[in-house]
C-alpha cells in the first residue's frame, strides 16, 4: 500500500485532520544535526528525569513483559497527563516524521502546539560500561510553535540484570511568540508546564505498565 492510499485513523476529526497536514509542512525551529551545540551555556534549558519500572529477566526483552508493554504505550503516546497535554496524530502513518498536534493546557492558558516525530531509536547501546536495550523517539518543535527544541522518550532496559525505566530529556528554550497574551502566559507558566508534564508523565508510564502486566497475569 503506497502512503496515498494508506488510511487514515478514523477517530480524527476533521479539523485535526486538516491541522495535520498543516504541520506536516512546517519547517523545523532547531537545527537536529546540532543537537549537541544545545547547552545550557549556550541559553537552553536542558531537562532529564527517569522512573523505574517494573523489571524483567535479563537478556531480550520478553514478548509480553514491561519493556515491550511500555513501548507499546509509548508509541500511542497514551502515558501522558490528559489534563495538561493531548496529542492528535493518524495512528496509521509511520512513526518517523509522524505530525503531531498537541494540546496544552495550564492554569488559564491553552496553547496548541505543532511537532514532528525527528527520530525513531530501536537499538543495543553500552552506557558507562552497561549493555542496554532501547526503544523510543523524539519530536521536535516546528514553526509557530511556542518553543524551540526536541524531548526524547526511551524505554530502557538493563541487559544484563533486567532492570529497565522510563527515560524522558530534553533541550528548550522559549520561541518566537508574536502575540502578547500567549506570550506572557508561556512566560507564566512554560517552565512549570514542562516540569508537570514530566513528573507526570513517568508516574502514569509506570502506573499504566503495572496495570497492564497485572492484567496480563490474571488472564493467564
Amino acid at each position: 500500500m503506497t502512503s496515498a492510499q494508506r488510511p487514515t485513523d478514523a477517530s480524527l476529526d476533521e479539523r485535526s485532520r486538516a491541522r495535520l497536514a498543516e504541520i506536516s509542512a512546517l519547517e523545523s525551529t532547531v537545527d537536529l544535526a546540532q543537537r549537541e551545540s544545545y547547552v545550557a551555556a549556550s541559553g537552553w534549558h536542558l531537562d532529564a528525569r527517569e522512573i523505574a519500572l517494573p523489571s524483567e529477566a535479563p537478556g531480550e526483552p520478553e514478548p509480553r513483559g514491561t519493556f515491550v508493554v511500555a513501548s507499546e504505550i509509548l508509541r500511542a503516546y497514551a502515558f501522558t497527563p490528559k489534563r495538561l497535554i493531548t496529542g492528535a496524530f493518524d495512528s496509521t502513518a509511520p512513526l518517523l516524521a509522524r505530525p503531531m498536534l498537541l494540546t496544552a493546557r495550564f492554569l488559564w492558558v491553552r496553547f496548541e502546539l505543532g511537532v514532528r516525530v525527528s527520530r525513531v531509536i530501536d537499538e543495543q547501546r553500552v552506557t558507562d560500561g552497561v549493555g542496554e536495550q532501547v526503544w523510543g523517539y523524539s519530536y521536535h518543535t516546528l514553526s509557530g510553535h511556542v518553543e524551540r527544541g526536541e524531548i526524547t522518550f526511551e524505554i530502557i532496559k538493563v541487559r544484563d540484570t533486567g532492570a529497565i525505566r522510563f527515560r524522558i530529556h530534553s533541550f528548550s528554550q522559549t520561541g518566537h511568540i508574536p502575540n502578547w497574551f500567549y506570550r506572557f502566559g508561556f512566560w507564566l507558566v512554560g517552565r512549570r508546564l514542562q516540569r508537570r508534564f514530566a513528573v507526570q508523565s513517568l508516574r502514569n508510564m509506570r502506573r499504566l505498565v503495572i496495570s497492564a502486566l497485572e492484567a496480563s497475569a490474571s488472564v493467564h
